[in-house]
């Protein structure tokens, strides 16, 4: 916790003297004014916790320091750091860091400060100008229609299952975790979360389940021991040949998968189960996700959706960007407005039901996923093609999603969703 202090956004003592330079600053150090000007803008938004920074000119400042919050360290040797946070929001401070421009004994709470100031800060860490239309531009050449939608998801998942079960839990489950206690396993978290879905589609033995996003199966053979019928769908080979090995190993012969687009599914199931796959879907496309789900369900069938949400009051901001995760992650990817996305729903039919929150799950979820990756990189079992620079690029990306949840602006939700 940050303690009150009256020299809030003020310089607090010279340091050890002038930094030894970097090329290029030797121009950027002549417009210091100007990026103390621009660290007083980030200081007035800081409504809680605060930033204690080392600077290029070697002074220190504390940004924020107003009320109760993360309390971060951050060093500063170059002031490029700046000029990519204010022309390239989260993904210029990304470049940034992997170029040494900043650093932090600790990221996390950094990104959750950001998130949980995120509307007092407006637009002060969202790109501008020529580099957001290029990043807007570059997200419209990812929009997911078909033939897009499959790019962005081999993308991302087609990067092995080697690689991804090095640092998942032994059910291969890569969405966020529900857990009844502090101590309990991730493994255990992931079977109640499992349940959970499998519950809300109020389906019996013999009833048949459309999972649009079948991941690794988990849900699939969670529900098939169950005896329902799934078919899963993806547009991942890779997942899809985990899938299969994975049916054919457990002898379940009531589950198929198929490499199928969701506009593209056929006939009509007792329930649908799609978790953490709408993210994927993008903005654009939320109104043919919602009519594929209504068409696949009989009449008073059920979809069980889980779906990671972010604060409808930086939504409209959050759009108009491209951020971190969309440029470096997961192209195409968007997260929901809830109410934009329920408002569609109930347009096609849905009615929205039994909502429930766990977003600092979701956080430790991702804590433990870092464990993991950061051992499986430590004991040398990464396959050799994953070099030092992407393997930095994915612990950001784990400490990034972890910061935004405990910031509390994204979240992770299910709901059923129920067909007239």
């Amino acid at each position: 916790m940050n303690a009150i202090t009256p020299n809030r956004g003020r310089r607090f003592g010279a340091g050890p003297g002038r930094r030894p330079a970097r090329k290029g600053d030797w121009l950027l150090n002549r417009f210091n004014r100007l990026f103390h000007r621009i660290l007083d803008r980030i200081d007035a938004g800081l409504q809680s916790g605060s930033i204690a920074a080392t600077l290029p000119d070697g002074t220190h400042r504390l940004l924020g320091g107003r009320a109760p919050g993360p309390a971060v360290v951050v060093d500063m040797p170059s002031w490029r750091a700046i000029v990519r946070l204010v022309t390239g929001g989260s993904a210029g401070w990304y470049r940034a860091w992997a170029d040494g421009d900043w650093s932090s004994p600790d990221p996390v709470p950094l990104f959750d400060l950001f998130m949980r100031n995120a509307v007092s800060l407006g637009e002060t860490a969202r790109a501008g100008g020529f580099k957001r239309l290029v990043g807007r531009i570059t997200h419209w050449l990812r929009r997911n229609h078909k033939e897009g939608a499959r790019r962005n998801i081999e993308f991302h998942y087609d990067l092995g299952n080697d690689f991804y079960a090095l640092w998942l839990d032994s059910s291969m489950t890569y969405s966020s975790a529900m857990f009844t206690a502090p101590e309990q396993s991730l493994e255990d978290a992931q079977t109640v979360k499992l349940k959970a879905m499998l519950d809300r589609t109020a389906t019996s033995a013999g009833d048949t389940i459309l999972e649009i996003g079948s991941g690794w199966g988990s849900f699939a053979e969670l529900a098939a021991r169950a005896r329902r019928k799934v078919h899963g769908i993806t547009l991942s080979a890779e997942q899809k040949a985990a899938v299969d090995a994975r049916m054919a190993a457990a002898g379940l012969d009531d589950v198929t998968v198929s490499l199928t687009d969701y506009r593209d599914v056929g006939g009509q199931y007792d329930a649908v189960v799609s978790i953490e796959m709408v993210e994927a879907v993008g903005q654009r496309y939320w109104p043919a996700y919602l009519q594929a789900v209504a068409g696949a369900l009989k009449p008073g069938g059920r979809a069980a959706i889980q779906y990671i949400l972010i604060d409808d009051a930086i939504f409209e901001s959050y759009a108009r960007n491209i951020d971190f995760i969309q440029r470096y992650v997961f192209p195409g990817g968007m997260l929901l407005s809830e109410s934009r996305f329920r408002a569609l729903a109930e347009q096609h039919g849905l009615s929205w039901q039994d909502r429930v929150t766990f977003g600092q799950d979701y956080a430790e979820t991702l804590r433990r996923w870092r464990v993991a990756f950061d051992a499986a990189v430590e004991a040398g079992k990464l396959p050799p093609e994953f070099d030092a620079h992407f393997v930095s690029l994915w612990r950001y990306y784990l400490m990034y999603c972890e910061g935004g949840f405990r910031g509390g602006g994204i979240d992770v939700a299910q709901v059923t969703l129920v067909k007239a």
